[in-house]
């Protein structure tokens, strides 16, 4: 076991990666070489990159694809996505090519609303707490003026502050639950801001309140911090078209819609299969998401707690078929943003927003919810028919082939090949054994 280091961060760059490869690897040369060939040729480029986050070494590239013949709200969209996963892009886009066709996705946001919470210890009479709070949550919120100023001028900023109780499931425990409408922004550092605010003013207003006894204006701050958890930041998306529209694969309509529907039931009620559909749906989600510069990892644990909401997780989405028409829909809490953060930061993440035209905040959940619709549909009309495996292996059939280092004339004949047979690593493997 090699021993810990001291002063990391202080190193430069070119130290680091000396200390990374003489510790952990053999072969110095060739790891230097992977190392630095990520590197942007362009120095400001690659120094930007550099200061996103700490003790970076080096760039790690993902497939930026294309999904284009998005029709959401009737305007049209090609969308960014960056993701590894090798079937993702090509599922969005036939799906999306299917329901231009049968009038799109139609989108609307129900709320824009988001949380947070100061979280602190109280020891005394909640009835004084209460009365101590109404009394200064104006201060709250004016002590909070100079960091709302611009947001209230762009439309946003604090929309409420309540006290709740919560010592039955914790002695002491209280919070200030705060809500915000940020706009355009995804808002975290502002909200954090005026939390931590909140908590200062708390804690410096108690000192004066002489209803108080000296034991109950001990209140201990645990911490301030906004909640990715957003049930009432929800956008609802949906496709529908009559039921004998859905002529895609080679069954019936009806057919087609009843496995179709029996596959979403049993999402809804059984979590192993759940867990797996709304993967599904972030597939398409996390890829934009990621592309515009947003925090993916923020709007997956939003998601999956809203799919938990009922006390059991279940699907996200729902489908039926009413008076001869069939509708595949969700609602689904995305808190996003176009300003701040990477969003003007990252050159691609800028590129991504200008590709999808420049949209707002509310624009943007639209075209992220509708996506990650569309693969869902995609996933499932694949699992009810040919089954997954036939669309996805073929998809992965060139990175198999890269595995097996084989050169542009290999690969040509093995597409040609797999044209009409089954994709596997055994397949490829030993199809490439007879061609050579």
């Amino acid at each position: 076991m090699s021993n810990p280091i001291s002063g990391f961060s202080k190193l430069s760059k070119s130290e680091k990666i000396d200390w990374i490869v003489s510790t952990y690897f053999a072969d110095n040369d060739t790891v230097k070489n992977i190392i630095t060939q990520y590197w942007n040729s362009d120095q400001q480029l690659q120094g930007l990159h550099d200061e996103f986050v700490e003790n970076t070494i080096t760039n790690y590239y993902l497939p930026f694809g294309v999904a284009p013949n998005f029709l959401i709200n009737e305007k049209l969209f090609t969308i960014p996505m960056v993701i590894e996963e090798s079937s993702v892009v090509a599922a969005v886009s036939r799906a999306a090519k299917f329901w231009y066709h049968r009038g799109g996705f139609k989108a609307e946001v129900l709320s824009t609303t988001k949380v947070g919470q100061v979280h602190f210890l109280f020891y005394g009479d909640f009835k004084k707490l209460k009365m101590f709070f109404d009394n200064i949550k104006t201060v709250l919120i004016e002590d909070c003026k100079p960091l709302t100023e611009n947001m209230e001028r762009r439309g946003g900023g604090i929309l409420d502050i309540e006290l709740v109780d919560k010592s039955d499931q914790l002695d002491h425990y209280y919070q200030l639950h705060a809500t915000f409408e940020t706009k355009d922004a995804m808002g975290a550092n502002f909200i954090n801001s005026c939390l931590e605010q909140f908590a200062k003013t708390l804690q410096q207003q108690v000192q004066g309140f002489n209803a108080f006894s000296t034991k109950e204006k001990d209140i201990s701050i645990i911490m301030s911090i906004l909640s990715n958890y957003v049930p009432e930041c929800l956008v609802q998306v949906e496709i529908s078209c009559p039921l004998e529209d859905l002529n895609e694969y080679n069954i019936s309509s009806e057919e087609f819609a009843n496995k179709f529907i029996q596959a979403v039931t049993i999402a809804e009620i059984e979590t192993y299969r759940a867990v797996t559909h709304n993967k599904g749906i972030m597939n398409g989600i996390d890829a934009i998401v990621l592309a515009t510069g947003n925090d993916f990892r923020a709007v997956e644990a939003g998601v999956h707690a809203y799919a938990s909401r009922t006390g059991s997780y279940s699907s996200l989405t729902h489908a039926e078929v009413e008076n001869g028409i069939f509708k595949f829909w969700m609602e689904i809490p995305l808190a996003l943003g176009t300003v701040g953060g990477l969003t003007s930061l990252h050159p691609l993440a800028k590129l991504s927003l200008e590709l999808l035209q420049s949209p707002s905040s509310e624009e943007l959940m639209c075209i992220v919810a509708a996506v990650g619709l569309a693969q869902n549909y995609a996933a499932i009309s694949s699992l009810i028919t040919t089954g997954i495996q036939e669309g996805h292996m073929k998809m992965h059939l060139m990175n198999i082939l890269n595995q097996y280092e084989a050169t542009p004339t290999e690969k040509e004949k093995m597409i040609e090949y797999f044209k009409s047979n089954t994709v596997s690593h055994t397949a490829v493997s030993e199809a490439l054994q007879k061609i050579r």
